[in-house]
């Protein structure tokens, strides 16, 4: 069976490894080295493009951990590094220059839109920030010197979506470069290059990993693209390590499992939240109700793992629940198998300005859920208890 007719499942646990291969390990190994003998200087010309000359241009392991998401992507290449942000950063500056133009959605992650809004400018390149659904505004916003669309679907932390052939359609119109934060759908409930995205971004420190033991970023897109960012990773040196590439291989072999368990988690929970008198609003994409159910539904096989709700009442109520759980563990990130619960406006987009995150619709009362693969039944039941602590009475729920 070609790679290319293989349900996601069976690319998850085979890609990127030779299966024609025999007498060798199983499991890929580490090749935990900084250089790589040559027998002469002849040789040493011949492997330095190739993962066989020093890690930071390229590393075996690491190679077939860029295979592996590649093919879970369905995209030509795909490249590691050390970091979500660094993917993000290292992308964008291998493939702008000062007095280059971005539109960029208002809802990104907070660290994206502060390198954006805050260190791109002392680069010349200019960022304008668009309503993430108004695409008309999308349309007004780009510049005869404008060269990429920025997207992140679903987003963080108020999981609206993206109609990626909207936005397709208008970066071809423009001949702009697409990129998207991929990171809560992962390749298992969607995959955005079939939709015509050029670049598809990961934090692999979520979902790919899995475990919450590994920081780690990918990039997976076109050749000729994933050639210009890989020349400027090699210069500015934001490389993965071999063995965090070993860590995320061991990862990605059961993401689908994972992914699949956590989409059903969160549709309870969401539910469960849905039906509260102390929550006001519930943010879940498959839930009834949510204004992109329908486009959500068309264009991701579930609805990812992140519930975000916000309780009735004040920032210290909020507070004062996240406190109060016991499975979902209060610490930042997400994707993992554990459960955990962090407050948006304290953690993720702390760095945005209050005006900023005013827009995008974070208050001090949203509470964001990383649902992870314990029990749904038990993680209701602690988001049960610790509702009971808070004062207010609230009212009727609203999603979306």
């Amino acid at each position: 069976m070609k790679s290319k007719q293989r349900r996601a499942e069976t690319t998850a646990v085979r890609g990127g490894t030779d299966l024609h291969k025999k007498n060798g390990p199983l499991a890929t190994p580490i090749y935990q080295t900084s250089t790589f003998e040559v027998t002469d200087n002849e040789e040493q010309l011949r492997v330095t493009p190739t993962d066989h000359h020093y890690t930071r241009y390229g590393n075996p392991t690491n190679t077939v951990a860029e295979k592996a998401i590649a093919e879970l992507e369905g995209t030509d290449r795909a490249l590691v590094f050390a970091s979500g942000m660094n993917a993000i950063t290292t992308s964008v500056l291998a493939l702008l220059k000062g007095g280059d133009h971005i539109v960029a959605q208002r809802d990104i992650y907070g660290g994206a839109a502060k390198f954006f809004g805050q260190w791109l400018p002392k680069l010349g390149i200019e960022t304008t920030f668009v309503d993430t659904t108004d695409y008309a505004q999308h349309e007004r916003a780009v510049r005869p010197n404008t060269r990429l669309l920025y997207l992140e679907s679903p987003t963080n932390p108020m999981l609206r979506i993206v109609d990626l052939r909207r936005a397709v359609a208008i970066a071809k119109q423009h001949n702009l470069i697409t990129i998207i934060d991929s990171t809560f759908a992962t390749p298992i409930n969607c995959r955005p290059a079939e939709y015509g995205i050029d670049l598809v971004m990961h934090s692999g420190t979520k979902y790919f990993g899995g475990h919450s033991d590994l920081i780690c970023g990918a990039m997976a897109g076109r050749s000729e693209l994933i050639e210009k960012i890989h020349s400027t990773r090699t210069t500015l040196g934001g490389c993965l390590d071999p063995h965090a590439a070993w860590l995320l291989l061991r990862g990605i072999k059961t993401v689908a499992v994972r992914v699949q368990r956590q989409n059903e988690n969160a549709m309870q929970v969401a539910h469960f939240l849905a039906q509260h008198p102390k929550v006001r609003h519930v943010y879940y994409p498959f839930l009834e109700g949510h204004p992109q159910r329908a486009l959500a539904m068309e264009q991701m096989r579930g609805a990812g793992g992140i519930v975000s709700f916000e309780v009735e009442g004040s920032g210290e109520d909020a507070r004062t629940l996240s406190e109060a759980l016991h499975l979902f563990t209060l610490a930042p990130s997400l994707g993992g198998v554990d459960s955990l619960v962090c407050i948006p406006a304290l953690t993720s987009h702390s760095m945005v300005p209050a005006e900023h995150r005013e827009k995008m619709g974070i208050t001090e009362q949203l509470i964001r859920l990383s649902v992870g693969i314990e029990h749904a039944d038990d993680l209701v039941a602690d988001l049960e208890q610790a509702l009971a602590v808070v004062r207010s009475t609230g009212e009727r729920v609203h999603v979306g």
